[in-house]
């Protein structure tokens, strides 16, 4: 099989997480067509474990830690050198000397670079080269500063900016640049209209099978208890921003009608202000847990009230496999291709955000229209499928409304 340098700015394993989810599932279908040479970065130490993990599926495996202060420290280098602060946080010598040599020896032929940072490490003389951004994250980064207090508001518009500069420059140069949706595309291209015809879509998928409603799963709470819950990284700042927001200025207003609600947080790694939520009353934070299913598969109604999104959210997409409620913020919602009202509940504001809630705590239910469209949209098989072609020589990936119709 011919050789592929996959590099990715953290370890694809275990698919726990957004970003690993969908780079696992990337790194296990070209395996079964390539010689996989992964070069990643740790910065999870308990993610060290899982080396070994990865060994089925590569051929070489070059992983390297990465320290976020110390990353932190040297991304100011991007002040001086006018570039975005990301890419130095992420430069690293020995994993482009390692590249390079992968390259210049013939050991692989293609490329593909997870998130847009890792596009600096992907050697220019590779015959093919693949970008998977996922998200426009410049974007993100200009969410957070209209957020933020000065001065870092203008760091992170700073860095909204310059990473822009860098996402289009790398637009152009790959052969192919993969978003997670529509959206997110057709953003891309309104910003580097010469790398139009390079830029399309790869969707994320949903394991429908195990986010599968139909198996029994032990109730996580008390007898009388309506499961309010949200999943995610809670040490993600749009999460940990999302959930106390709806903790302080939603769920009270719920609990007023519905004083059995329950708010449950799920997620590992809670940061100081998601473990301080528990103070108030029917507020419960669980920390990293084994399995989320059963959260799911009991909860009365799943909330995403995300303020500052990107991209799609597979908390969003699990809970609908599951066929729960789930009511979501536009953002939250952005990208995915659903029908509000319908397979999940859009809500926007306090009021709205807590009448939304208080309505399906009412009218508990399961949402089989939910795992209907993630089984319509979100096959894994189906979605990975569509990118092979680009490692095979096709000149342009398949145009935006052919995924996504206007």
């Amino acid at each position: 099989m011919e050789g592929l340098l996959f590099l990715a700015h953290r370890i694809p394993f275990p698919p726990n997480k957004g970003d690993k989810i969908r780079s696992f599932h990337l790194l296990r279908h070209l395996s079964a067509r390539y010689e996989i040479h992964l070069g990643a970065f740790v910065d999870d130490p308990d993610d060290w474990q899982y080396r070994d993990a990865l060994v089925p599926y590569c051929k070489s495996v070059k992983l390297l830690p990465l320290n976020p202060r110390r990353a932190r420290l040297a991304s100011l280098v991007g002040f001086l050198s006018g570039e975005a602060l990301t890419l130095p946080y992420y430069r690293d010598r020995e994993l482009a000397r390692w590249a390079r040599g992968l390259a210049m020896s013939g050991t692989v032929r293609c490329g593909l670079a997870y998130s847009s940072a890792m596009a600096q490490f992907m050697p220019a003389s590779l015959p093919r080269r693949v970008l998977d951004m996922v998200d426009v994250d410049s974007d993100k980064w200009m969410q957070y500063a209209a957020t933020r207090p000065w001065p870092l508001a203008w760091v992170y518009a700073r860095e909204g900016r310059k990473l822009a500069e860098w996402e289009v420059r790398a637009a152009k140069a790959f052969d192919a640049t993969l978003l997670v949706s529509c959206d997110e595309a057709r953003l891309l291209q309104r910003r580097a209209p010469v790398a139009r015809h390079k830029i399309g879509v790869f969707e994320n998928g949903v394991d429908a099978d195990y986010f599968s409603p139909a198996r029994d799963y032990p109730d996580p709470f008390a007898p009388g208890m309506q499961g309010v819950v949200f999943t995610g990284a809670m040490d993600y700042w749009p999460n940990v921003d999302a959930v106390t927001w709806f903790a302080e200025r939603v769920f009270p207003a719920v609990r007023e009608t519905a004083p059995d609600a329950q708010f449950t947080i799920v997620g590992s790694r809670p940061a100081e202000a998601v473990l301080a939520l528990t103070r108030q009353p029917g507020v419960v934070v669980t920390g990293g847990v084994p399995d989320v299913r059963p959260y799911l598969a009991h909860a009365a109604c799943v909330v995403a009230p995300l303020r500052i999104a990107r991209g799609v959210q597979n908390k969003v997409l699990e809970a609908m496999a599951m066929a729960r409620a789930v009511v979501a913020s536009p953002q939250a919602a952005e990208g995915i291709r659903a029908e509000a009202g319908c397979d999940f509940f859009l809500a926007q504001g306090e009021a709205e955000f807590a009448r939304t809630v208080v309505a399906r705590l009412q009218t508990v239910s399961a949402v089989a229209h939910a795992r209907d469209c993630i089984l319509a949209h979100y096959d894994w098989a189906r979605n990975l499928a569509a990118i092979d072609p680009l490692f095979e020589g096709a000149q342009t990936v398949p145009p935006v409304l052919e995924v996504c119709p206007a």
